[in-house]
């Protein structure tokens, strides 16, 4: 508690109100401090600035002197707060991001790419069939039948492609025609 917070120091922006995912707190206040810097116990000070509510109540309720690093109030917070941490993603759960109605490939497509990387799989054709069972038909859906992909970077090469095409197309529409005279 000694500790001096530099004045050049700012207060992290993230919160804790004891509902949310303590291991996505953590990750946010770690990468909040990476940034900006400071020593152990600057951590573990600043960490208490995040805390609202009863996990304020519960970081004063820490015995004095039982905290001596931040790896171990990490380890008291993950403990404290076990219950709140989201299920480990697998990688099943990419069979469960379905293209919604109406919804623009290039949505779609960072949906998907953003539940890739949470599950951390490289099993590039269960990626691929994942996709494709997800996508709603149409023609690019069409096109992915006619001719495989074989990764999900070429997947996205040709959404990316196909976005663009869409888009030219598009513009091309709007230019008014002029009648023939």
């Amino acid at each position: 508690m000694d500790a001096a917070i530099p004045a050049t120091f700012v207060r992290p922006k993230a919160t804790f109100t004891g509902m949310e995912d303590s291991e996505a707190h953590l990750t946010t206040f770690h990468t909040e401090m990476m940034l900006i810097g400071g020593s152990d116990a600057v951590r573990c000070k600043l960490f208490m600035s995040t805390s609202v509510g009863t996990t304020m109540k519960w970081f004063i309720s820490l015995p004095d002197d039982h905290v001596t690093s931040f790896a171990l109030l990490s380890k008291l917070f993950r403990e404290q707060y076990i219950a709140n941490r989201a299920p480990p993603p697998n990688s099943d759960d990419l069979f469960n991001v379905r293209q919604y109605q109406r919804e623009m490939l290039k949505e779609f497509v960072n949906r998907f790419g953003a539940q890739v990387v949470r599950v951390n799989t490289t099993d590039e054709s269960m990626i691929v069939h994942a996709f494709w069972k997800g996508i709603c038909p149409g023609p690019f859906s069409e096109s992915l039948i006619r001719s495989r992909p074989k990764t999900f970077a070429e997947i996205r090469r040709r959404a990316t492609a196909d976005i663009a095409a869409k888009g030219e197309v598009n513009e091309k529409r709007a230019i008014i025609v002029p009648a023939h005279p």
